[in-house]
């Protein structure tokens, strides 16, 4: 194969790793095409410590291994809370970090082969029109399917940086765009993620996460949140608040973060900030269920937080 066909294969292709999420894709007949298998390297399946306490993650390292691992678990336990919520335990095992952070829409007429989407080519979001009630409750652009990457909103909260095959240092708000497009993500054709950058942990943060679902088990979430607080002197020093499940993105929730920082940590602050947590929603007629979700949820988790 000469480099220029090598080069149209590797456009045209899709990597993979687990598959847990092409696979599925696969199978319907959404996702067709070549395959380039990504081979497992010491560097991709593991975690490397920095001398400041820093972390970085490889791409293929499962979630299952994030979850269990007990350093991840003290430096960064909303990360580790978030990777042990995600899924099935099957799942966990085999899905990787980079595969989450990835895959594409789990709406479910993106994954009808039947029915072009904005996501597969089309003109319209049929969801917009139709069935829509696991949709966005943050209406940012034209598709209003959430983004389904639990492990993106948990490292939106913590500010990590990831590196692919061809950029360094780009943000989770890099990766995966503002919302204002349908893409799932901006990889390029042929650009994988290589690995996580996590900073290291601000002295005596706490971290939390939670997420609402409609059962009990292995359910995709209608809103999670991620907290990470410093509470000192009695007053908020320090919070970042990421929410996944309402948007095309995960997203900060500066509004709830302002509302908390430098302000004493009792009730009042918190319900405040609960409130402002849904500053800028936008949701669809059958969405408006997620802003009573989201408001409990941070408050759960804030109330948590300075108990």
């Amino acid at each position: 194969m000469n480099s220029a066909t090598m080069t149209a294969f590797t456009q045209a292709a899709e990597f993979r790793a687990a598959g847990t999420d092409l696979s599925e894709r696969r199978r319907s007949g959404v996702s067709k095409g070549p395959l380039i298998d990504i081979a497992a390297t010491p560097d991709a399946v593991g975690i490397a410590w920095g001398a400041d306490g820093a972390a970085r993650i490889g791409a293929l390292m499962t979630i299952a291994a994030i979850a269990a691992d007990a350093r991840i678990a003290q430096a960064y336990p909303g990360l580790a809370a978030s990777a042990l919520g995600l899924a099935t335990p099957q799942v966990r095992h085999l899905a990787t970090l980079g595969g989450n952070l990835a895959q594409r829409s789990r709406c479910w007429y993106f994954r009808n082969p039947h029915i072009d989407c904005l996501k597969k080519g089309g003109v319209e979001c049929p969801a917009r029109s139709g069935n829509h009630l696991y949709g966005v409750a943050f209406d940012l652009g034209p598709c209003v399917a959430v983004h389904p990457s639990t492990m993106a909103a948990a490292l939106l909260a913590y500010e990590a940086k990831i590196d692919t095959n061809k950029r360094h240092g780009i943000s989770v708000g890099e990766l995966l765009g503002d919302g204002s497009s349908a893409a799932d993500h901006t990889l390029a054709p042929g650009e994988m993620i290589a690995s996580v950058e996590l900073p290291a942990p601000v002295a005596g943060e706490r971290a939390l996460y939670k997420r609402a679902i409609s059962r009990t088990h292995a359910e995709w979430p209608l809103v999670e949140v991620c907290i990470r607080a410093v509470v000192s002197g009695g007053t908020f020093q320090f919070v970042r608040i990421a929410a996944g499940g309402i948007a095309p993105v995960p997203l900060r929730l500066s509004a709830a973060e302002a509302a908390l920082q430098g302000r004493p940590a009792k009730a009042a602050t918190i319900a405040e900030a609960a409130r402002a947590a849904t500053t800028g929603a936008k949701p669809l007629p059958m969405t408006g269920y997620k802003l009573d979700l989201l408001q409990g949820v941070v408050q759960d988790l804030l109330e948590r937080v300075v108990a």
